[in-house]
């Protein structure tokens, strides 16, 4: 379960992220209000004059504040994950090596006695 949590607050947060980049790109800037002043014809926009501006700005604390809760998840999901191994051997349990019982052809050397 906390693979697929890790994954899923992962995918969320790098959507947000891109979500957030483009409502801070489409925003106007401050000296934008100058030019709305002498008539650039923002009134006849979807949102009115100043509705366009509520709207992303609103928009974008929303995801803003996704986007640092989506942090925090990752950052404590990270710090509950198992640690991984440093080694590849270092989970590998070896067991000790077992000498293989003499063979019943082979002759024994003490039972035997040498002729002269």
């Amino acid at each position: 379960m906390g693979g697929f949590a890790f994954s899923l607050v992962l995918v969320v947060h790098v959507l947000v992220g891109l979500v957030v980049i483009g409502l801070v790109l489409l925003q106007h800037g401050k000296g934008a209000d100058m030019g709305a002043a002498f008539g650039s014809g923002a009134s006849g926009s979807l949102f009115g004059a100043t509705g366009s501006a509520n709207f992303l700005s609103r928009t974008t604390a929303i995801l803003a504040t996704v986007f640092f809760i989506t942090s925090l998840g990752l950052s404590y999901l990270a710090g509950s994950r198992p640690a991984a191994p440093k080694s590849v051997m270092e989970g590998v349990e070896m067991a000790p090596a077992e000498t293989p019982p003499p063979s019943p052809s082979a002759p024994d050397s003490k039972s035997q006695s040498i002729p002269k």
